[in-house]
């Protein structure tokens, strides 16, 4: 996210200990936005192992958090099952800086790779055009994970985060949509980003298997 003029220092503080990528957030997203054709974005992204060797930093946690992902049985055979007519790509919304791209972004490649999903991440600075079709209640929240058909036509979206985890900015967000007049905000938002990251680490890597079931559920519909 281009953020510099809406980041709070409380947010810069969070996203450096890695518990936050948003500043606005709202529940991930089946359908969203205005539909675009990504077509002429084919080609000009990075392919998975491009942006791991791309990342200037977090690269190591991004590495970890990849290699600490085991599939279950039936999503392993669903997504495998999706080679037979593969008539998918998907483009990824991220940056390396980005604490839920780190945590999310890696289990998304695992079930691209599974389904042999053509798949290429478009570095979230240099692709705006496509953020701001891609917002989240108003903001710029990656990553944004979007499937389209052969012909770059949009199908579904989903980001940021897997739903349990967003439920507290959500429901943070529609009590205080802006910040005006709302007394200590940033240490509240500071609690939101917290509990965020517990939610994050609860249940065994649960938010893993709840990001495959998610994807899994979304790739069902289209």
């Amino acid at each position: 996210m281009i953020l510099r003029p809406l980041l709070l220092e409380s947010e810069k503080n969070e996203f450096q200990n890695g518990y936050s990528a948003i500043i606005v957030l709202g529940n991930y997203s089946m359908v969203g936005g205005d539909h675009m054709n990504l077509q002429d974005k084919l080609g000009k992204g990075l392919k998975p192992k491009a942006f791991i060797e791309s990342m200037s930093v977090n690269q190591e946690k991004f590495h970890d958090v990849y290699e600490s992902f085991t599939w279950k049985k039936e999503d392993e055979e669903y997504f495998a099952s999706l080679k037979e007519n593969q008539q998918l790509q998907c483009f990824i919304l991220a940056a390396d800086w980005c604490g839920d791209v780190v945590r999310n972004v890696p289990i998304v490649f695992h079930a691209m790779e599974k389904a042999e999903i053509p798949t290429e991440v478009l570095v979230m600075e240099q692709n705006l055009d496509v953020m701001d079709q891609h917002l989240t209640m108003g903001g710029r929240s990656i990553p944004i994970v979007i499937f389209t058909d052969l012909e770059g036509n949009e199908l579904k979206h989903w980001g940021p985060r897997p739903q349990r985890v967003q439920e507290p900015m959500v429901q943070f967000k529609r009590q205080h949509p802006t910040r005006d007049g709302v007394e200590d905000y940033e240490e509240k938002i500071k609690d939101v980003y917290r509990e965020i990251g517990k939610r994050y680490g609860e249940g065994n890597l649960l938010y893993q298997e709840e990001i495959i079931h998610e994807l899994r559920v979304l790739i069902s519909s289209i």
